[in-house]
């Protein structure tokens, strides 16, 4: 099994080079109709991938010569930086006439991200009614369901039995959605009543009701919830899809499972990027731009490591005298921000998909507290003999083992304590956690060693 999937790994990356070989043969040669016959065989995803990887002189001739059958759906798979990019080479008009089979939800991820009068020309050069509904669908907040729900869905009266489904099913294909996975019921009042899962539609006989064959509880997300939490719910309750409500618990739009993917996978990325302080544009940014990204964030790392250095300033007459002190010192300040950050990442995800909650928090900070402590003593006993058999010295060991001792329990409880607080506080503990934590364990691993070493040293 194992063997196979490296194999279909390899022959995927054999494909890929491959065809950005070829492209850059048929764009260097002008060899447009092989370009364009080429083309024509890729999927959009295909497609983006070959872009993300184009040489810039080579990608931008290359959407020039097919930017008049560009299909809008590429730049659904692209960065951001270099969607934008893309945008500014093409022609907006001819984008939106080419937009036809897009999506409404893919229509809004990709209108949202328009320069104003790009988007205001994109929208003049649809129909009016997918005008409108990508309109409805900019005006909900984003990264919530409303811009993430697809407008086309297949709803029923509850009252209708399994053949009166189908039959409508079969004279209104060309109006179904190109993907769907369940029906949704509708009730007197037009609001939802259940779902039917289509698998159990079509196997069950003409004559049952509707809602006899329902799914027992009906998952229903409301329009403005952050995608996080459909993700979340999509996650806990193993849905392939949902219908969205307003206010008024009327259904107006459906969320699939191919939809919440993209959110998780989304959501996963950014939460890796912020905690190493960089954005997801970064690879594609020109220079200046991601320079001046990372730049605020070094900044705040510089003036953190001057706070350590200033506590480690106050025990200067003690280095001086024990230069061991200056050897050692980096070692439990290093091992209590490794720990800490292990913490750190296990306590962000465990929020993120809601494990870690008021309910349970403090048994989770306890539990990593102690945990701290067992990694301290052990990684103690060992600093200790390795210190003593350095330099001679076994108090100057044991000041050591201590101070591990302190800063791992230090940093099991500082990391889950400072996401749960930053979370509290409606801040997003990714993107703040990490120098928190550094700094708590920096600052606490010099003041206990160094502090133990001049107490019990001189």
């Amino acid at each position: 099994m194992n063997i196979e999937i490296i194999k279909d790994k390899k022959n995927e990356e054999f494909s890929r080079e491959k065809s950005i070989n070829l492209i850059t043969d048929y764009v260097n040669q002008s060899k447009d109709i092989d370009l364009q016959n080429h083309i024509k065989e890729l999927h959009n995803a295909d497609i983006a991938d070959i872009l993300h990887n184009l040489d810039p002189e080579i990608r931008i001739v290359f959407i020039e010569k097919i930017k008049s059958n560009f299909d809008p759906e590429i730049l659904t798979y692209l960065n951001d930086s270099l969607r934008d990019e893309i945008v500014e080479e093409l022609d907006v008009k001819q984008l939106a006439s080419n937009s036809k089979t897009l999506e409404i939800d893919d229509a809004v991820d990709l209108v949202e991200d328009f320069e104003k009068s790009d988007q205001n020309t994109f929208l003049e050069n649809i129909e009016e009614n997918e005008r409108k509904l990508i309109e409805e669908g900019l005006n909900y907040p984003e990264d919530s369901a409303g811009r993430l729900m697809q407008r086309n869905f297949v709803s029923f009266e509850d009252s209708w039995n399994v053949g009166q489904a189908i039959d409508n099913l079969r004279q209104n294909k060309k109006n179904l959605p190109e993907d769907f996975y369940e029906i949704y019921l509708i009730n007197n009042d037009k609001r939802i009543s259940g779902t039917v899962p289509l698998g159990r539609l079509m196997g069950s006989k003409r004559e049952i009701n509707l809602s006899d064959i329902k799914n027992k509880k009906t998952r229903k997300i409301k329009v403005n919830i952050d995608q996080e939490e459909v993700a979340f719910l999509f996650n806990k309750y193993g849905l392939v899809s949902a219908p969205v409500i307003n206010e008024n618990e009327n259904i107006i739009g459906s969320i699939t499972v191919d939809d919440v993917v993209d959110v998780i996978e989304e959501e996963r990325e950014e939460d890796i990027l912020k905690l190493g302080g960089v954005g997801q544009t970064d690879i594609y940014d020109a220079v200046i731009n991601t320079t001046r990204l990372r730049f605020s964030w070094l900044f705040l790392n510089l003036l953190t490591a001057i706070i350590a250095s200033f506590v480690i300033s106050f025990f200067q007459t003690s280095i001086e005298k024990v230069v061991a002190l200056a050897v050692l010192m980096p070692i439990v300040a290093s091992m209590g921000g490794n720990a800490g950050t292990q913490t750190l990442t296990v306590s962000v995800r465990a929020l993120a998909i809601k494990e870690l909650n008021p309910t349970n928090a403090m048994k989770i900070v306890l539990k990593e507290t102690f945990i701290g402590g067992i990694n301290g003593i052990i990684f103690a006993i060992i600093t200790s003999l390795v210190s003593m058999y350095w330099f001679q010295d076994i108090m100057l060991g044991l000041i050591i083992g201590l101070a591990m001792v302190l800063n791992l329990i230090l940093a099991g409880f500082a990391g889950t304590i400072i996401p749960l607080t930053l979370d509290k506080f409606k801040i997003d503990p990714a993107l703040a956690s990490g120098v928190i934590l550094t700094t708590i364990t920096d600052v606490f691993g010099f003041l206990s060693f160094l502090g133990l070493a001049s107490i019990f040293l001189f």
